[in-house]
């Protein structure tokens, strides 16, 4: 994690800023080298992202828009051979938090310090379940090892379990495990294109049956009891306002969040287009986005994004319920607050995988 004078006061005066988009996540590339069974990113991989010059000119952009946190992910971000470069630039300036499917992390540790938090996607406790749905054999193993590495290492390291109908009855087991050993949990809800994908910003695949949650009242006793979790330990990086939302949500189809797409936030790909969200079309490039980010175009966009309820993607729910002051210095407050938890677990405790109990076998994941 690189803390710096700059970057504190940047992120502590933009949290004051009204109408910014203070949360970006840009897929700066389409490569990835394994076959994730609900994802399609893998099925059309494709050259043409920008170079890194292009994507630092870009956050000097987001920095002129008043932009706090900002997401690295893809397809693959550790894949990219200039992706030491990108990083070093984006944690001087942002909130950095960086996306590995486990295979390649632990291969890049030294640059990986610089980023606040790297998230790890592990959907299973169970090494069968994990590789089924990565679609790689030995992809269990990669992620532990990349976990337990960057831990040992003192990267802030997090683990990123994608809930879906295959693992429902398993987060709480995994939060539990991975929290109790100073790895905190930062959750993603499986969901899929549902707009032209040849239109959209960037294509991540159609839904799949055996992912989608089928029963919603297990999804919300799994909020409440992630709630209650959170109450009693440190290390779950969902805030409270969003656990009751998805409560709500899946208890009675309630949305208590209007989208705040172009508001509270945008995403690029990886050609550098900017999009309320990866469904939508672009709207213009990065470069151009600062003479229309006050234009009739884009607030006639910011309306009909506001009226959307297509969607149930995790990242865009959170950066709707945290826009205004308030809920930015709420949202910092906690950032800051794990980010110190968990350098603290570094420092004094080192790597706890497997000091508590032993590394859990396959039987240990099982669906209940």
């Amino acid at each position: 994690m690189r803390v710096t004078s700059q970057k504190a006061l940047g992120v502590l005066s933009n949290a004051f800023m009204f109408r910014k988009p203070h949360h970006v996540q840009w897929l700066i590339t389409r490569k990835c080298n394994y076959r994730c069974r609900g994802c399609s990113v893998w099925r059309d991989q494709q050259e043409d992202a920008l170079s890194a010059a292009d994507i630092k000119r870009g956050l000097d952009v987001l920095r002129q828009l008043g932009t706090i946190e900002i997401v690295l992910s893809g397809g693959n971000p550790l894949l990219r051979d200039d992706i030491d470069e990108i990083l070093d630039y984006a944690s001087r300036f942002f909130i950095t938090t960086i996306y590995d499917n486990g295979s390649t992390a632990y291969k890049k540790v030294d640059i990986l310090h610089k980023a606040d938090f790297v998230a790890i996607s592990l959907d299973s406790l169970n090494p069968e379940v994990h590789d089924y749905i990565k679609g790689v054999k030995g992809a269990w193993k990669q992620a532990m090892k990349s976990i337990e590495t960057l831990s040992e290492n003192g990267v802030n390291v997090a683990v990123s379990p994608t809930i879906s109908q295959l693992n429902i009855h398993e987060i709480q087991k995994i939060t539990e495990y991975f929290t109790e050993r100073g790895i905190p949990v930062w959750y993603c809800l499986y969901s899929y294109d549902i707009t032209d994908t040849e239109k959209s910003a960037f294509s991540i695949g159609r839904k799949k049956d055996e992912f989608e949650i089928q029963n919603k009242t297990d999804m919300a006793k799994l909020c409440d009891k992630l709630i209650q979790m959170r109450k009693q330990r440190k290390g779950i990086l969902v805030t409270m306002r969003v656990l009751k939302a998805l409560r709500e949500y899946f208890s009675n189809g309630k949305r208590s969040w209007r989208c705040a797409a172009l508001r509270n936030f945008f995403v690029i790909n990886h050609k550098g287009e900017v999009s309320g969200c990866h469904l939508f079309s672009p709207v213009c490039s990065i470069f151009e986005l600062p003479k229309k980010w006050n234009s009739s175009e884009l607030e006639a966009l910011r309306r009909k994004y506001a009226q959307c309820t297509k969607c149930t993607y995790l990242c865009y729910i959170f950066y709707s319920l945290h826009g205004n002051i308030t809920e930015n210095l709420e949202l910092t407050k906690d950032q800051i607050g794990n980010a110190k938890w968990l350098l603290l677990q570094n420092r004094f405790h080192g790597s706890k995988l497997g000091r508590k109990t032993s590394k859990p076998s396959a039987g240990n994941g099982a669906s209940e």
